[in-house]
């Protein structure tokens, strides 16, 4: 006599959770415990703040008393980090259930507030692993964000008190696909990279943003006669919104653009349905003549964006740049005006 499979897999689904939910509650007094260490690492810091050294010294004393009993989790750096995360969290009513000490490991070293809150809240609502929230910080997801949208906007979406009204206010530029493992000084034609986002395509999702849901490859669309393939299509349910990329792994040429218009065109007039609002289109290229695209495209344009990609992780100094190329151009706007 067999036992009934759908048995077994009820049962092991059963067992999954109950695993799941002891290793979370671990980390969560784990979370608790360190935080608390931190507290009394810290008042008495304060008591004895008269007394050069003191804090040194105390954190050592602490690590020769307990470390050969508890082991790792008692040396000098981790005390340390357990004053850094008291200091930065200095209310339990902040603390997340959602985050791992491995998220709090993180997230202290981050020093503006408005970023770490930015990271917080955009981990608790989507999810995210600790790896994956690195990832997001490592890549300045924060930064790239705040080219096209002041601090508050950000914010305000990640928080959720305001929902993404237009595609600057998710879409990023530039877009940075070092999870798809391609070397930057090789020459790749637009079929290889399309094939690696399909192959990495969650994490193409989570570089996308908010919302994202993967539609179609290769989507063909006919005119009269003539076939065209448009390379992907995603659908974000915030915008309401079709969502077409086109691969250029050259530079950007007005043509393109005109291309990418035409298939969005299209989508609003034989795919939107009445309560969807206009179809938005990227071109994800490897560089552009931000001029050209400008003088291409209407001046109220919100539909058409073109993004330039990265193969590796941009650096502080790149962002910076980034920065003060788009300061640059609100000066020049302000004196045009």
């Amino acid at each position: 006599m067999e036992l009934n499979k759908n048995i077994i897999h009820q049962i092991q689904n059963i067992i999954a959770s109950s695993q799941e939910r002891a290793i979370r509650s671990i980390d969560t007094e784990r979370v608790l415990m360190y935080w608390q260490i931190g507290k009394v690492i810290f008042e008495e810091e304060q008591q004895g703040k008269d007394r050069a050294d003191y804090g040194k010294f105390l954190i050592k004393s602490i690590c020769d008393e307990f470390q050969p009993q508890f082991g790792s989790g008692f040396t000098i750096r981790q005390l340390e980090m357990n004053r850094q995360f008291y200091r930065t969290f200095p209310n339990t009513n902040a603390l997340r259930s959602q985050l791992s000490w491995t998220h709090y490991r993180t997230l202290i070293s981050i020093d503006n507030q408005d970023k770490r809150g930015f990271y917080i809240t955009e981990t608790t609502k989507n999810n995210w692993t600790a790896r994956q929230m690195e990832r997001q910080i490592n890549s300045q997801l924060f930064e790239r964000l705040l080219m096209s949208n002041d601090v508050q906007a950000v914010l305000a979406v990640a928080r959720a008190e305001k929902l993404p009204t237009v595609a600057k206010e998710i879409i990023k530029d530039p877009m940075v696909l070092e999870f798809l493992g391609l070397k930057r000084e090789a020459t790749y034609y637009e079929k290889d990279l399309e094939t690696a986002i399909i192959t990495h395509l969650q994490e193409f999702l989570l570089e996308m943003g908010n919302g994202f849901s993967f539609v179609a490859r290769q989507k063909r669309i006919h005119l009269d006669g003539d076939e065209f393939f448009i390379d992907l299509v995603f659908y974000n349910r915030f915008l309401q919104c079709f969502v077409l990329i086109e691969i250029k792994t050259d530079k950007l040429t007005h043509q393109d653009i005109g291309q990418l218009q035409m298939y969005a065109n299209y989508y609003d007039r034989f795919e939107k349905q009445e309560f969807e609002n206009p179809s938005i289109g990227i071109l994800l290229c490897a560089d552009k003549n931000d001029a050209v695209v400008k003088i291409t495209l209407s001046e109220n344009n919100k539909t058409i964006i073109a993004s330039k990609y990265q193969l590796y992780l941009p650096t502080e100094q790149q962002l910076i740049d980034e920065v003060m190329k788009e300061i640059e151009k609100l000066d020049q706007k302000s004196s045009e005006a």
